[in-house]
């Protein structure tokens, strides 16, 4: 077994009960180990025993010899890796290993091993035999027919009646308001707390971006600071259904059409999410996806544009094709882009668009063990239930409560101490050097707050019910030591 620092898991026999917890807390495994005098192991004690020991009345004076557990598993340091493979298990999560002189040496543990990502493919379907098929065909550039069976099924899936691929969800972004004409001295309108690529396109399309702070309940674009921040020069809103939310598409869409404005819906990570029965990418002029490999259906990368007008999926298409006359090759009407997506890349979206009902079933499974978990913890404040919206959760994302006694950042490391990778939330727009000077509709107080509390769990279709409930009872054992500590 891999060995590791023992310092702070490793606890004397004689130290109060109160010590043991402080250590629980800092090693965040909810378990220490106990060692006489000459460092031989002789108890153990997890964080379940001390808080049955504090509703039974115990004091936290009393000496770990008093209370620790001296029945348990443990292991010599050379025991076969296999057999602690073994023995590990909901029940014993952590193995003591000693040396000959049952001097306590390492400890075994499932984290140690094996490390929950946040994000990752599921490629068990017809992934590999398609790309197969575009190898054995030769059909692996941008004019293979998977590419048009791919925009097919997303145009379907979705409910707009023009779609084009494009290398990802950022040139998706770009091309889309290319195409819309948006460009030089037009202003269009982003939120504050989205990824960097909503505010990129618009300055790659030479446009100005105008960020507006977000809705506490939806952390999305707030449709009223979206009517404050219209001038005449205002060309077009990109609304972000961010981590799935989707956003007030009503609210927008009305606002768009009293001032004539395009509607971009950015939906790169809301694939399944919808308002009323109808999916997210449907209300726009323009919708962009993103199939990067931590989306909920991937190509490894990739994007897709989504259009209700003819004329600007054309536009996009001549654009996006190097400026290229349709019908006339190497006629170049215009200044383009080489922004195709690979057959390769869309038979590997086409084997992920035949499971996508599967996958958001999966993603909605995961949102639901997560919120079981923590249903009456006000330390969490869970993604809120929008009246006749579907959260399709690409990433489950909480906020910590203001009360809680434990930071953000904190949280996550105590969480990747024990084998789980988090996320933070995005950092709000308005506090990073290339977007500063585009902030004048400030302050950003929404945004700037849930940011801060904010931070994503493992959400990947691959992860069983048990590691889903695990990491949420292991984040409400996280709050129970610390409220055990604020109480000494």
């Amino acid at each position: 077994m891999t060995t590791s620092p023992l310092a702070d898991m490793k606890i004397h026999d004689d130290a109060p009960l109160k010590d043991a917890l402080a250590l629980i807390d800092c090693n965040a495994q909810g378990i220490v180990f106990a060692i006489d005098s000459a460092s031989r192991l002789t108890g153990i004690l997890t964080d379940g025993d001390i808080r049955r020991l504090i509703l039974a009345g115990m004091q936290l004076d009393v000496p770990v010899s008093k209370v620790m557990q001296r029945e348990f598993v443990w292991r010599h340091i050379n025991t076969d890796t296999k057999e602690i493979l073994g023995l590990l298990d909901e029940r014993i999560r952590h193995i003591p290993l000693v040396d000959g002189q049952h001097v306590l040496v390492d400890y075994a543990c499932i984290h140690r091993l094996h490390r929950i990502q946040v994000m990752e493919p599921l490629l068990t379907g017809n992934e590999l035999s398609y790309v197969t098929e575009c190898i054995k065909t030769n059909w692996i550039s941008s004019q293979g027919p998977f590419v048009r069976k791919f925009e097919k099924m997303l145009s379907d899936y979705c409910g707009m009646p023009y779609a084009l691929s494009t290398s990802n969800g950022t040139t998706a972004l770009h091309l889309a308001l290319e195409a819309l004409g948006i460009g030089q001295g037009d202003e269009v309108i982003v939120p504050d707390l989205t990824f960097a690529a909503t505010i990129n396109c618009v300055l790659h399309a030479k446009a100005i971006p105008i960020i507006v702070d977000i809705d506490p309940v939806t952390w999305t674009i707030s449709p009223e600071l979206i009517r404050k921040a219209i001038t005449p020069k205002t060309k077009a809103i990109i609304p972000v259904h961010l981590y799935g939310q989707p956003c007030a598409m009503g609210e927008i869409l009305s606002i768009a059409k009293e001032h004539g404005l395009f509607v971009v819906e950015d939906c790169a990570e809301a694939l399944g999410s919808s308002i009323e029965g109808r999916m997210v990418g449907s209300f726009g002029d323009v919708a962009a996806f993103s199939f990067f490999g931590n989306k909920t259906i991937t190509t490894g990368e990739g994007g897709m544009l989504l259009f209700k007008d003819l004329a600007v999926h054309s536009r996009a298409a001549m654009l996006r094709d190097h400026g290229m006359t349709p019908g006339r090759r190497y006629w170049h009407e215009t200044v383009g882009f080489n922004y195709r997506m690979t057959n390769l890349q869309a038979a590997v979206g086409v084997a992920q668009m035949e499971r996508v009902d599967e996958f958001i079933k999966y993603v909605l499974r995961i949102g639901e063990v997560y919120k079981s978990c923590f249903a009456g913890h006000a330390e969490v404040q869970t993604p809120s239930l929008v009246s006749n919206t579907l959260n399709s959760y690409w990433l489950f994302s909480m906020l910590l409560a203001p009360s809680a006694k434990i930071s953000r950042d904190e949280m996550m490391g105590k969480l990747l101490a024990n084998g789980v990778e988090t996320r933070p939330l995005f950092y709000p727009l308005h506090e990073m050097p290339p977007y500063k000077q585009f902030s004048q509709q400030g302050p950003f107080h929404v945004s700037t707050d849930i940011s801060a509390r904010g931070m994503s769990l493992p959400s990947a279709v691959t992860l069983t019910n048990r590691e889903v409930r695990g990491i949420g009872e292991k984040i409400v054992s996280l709050f129970a030591v610390k409220s055990m500590l604020a109480k000494m």
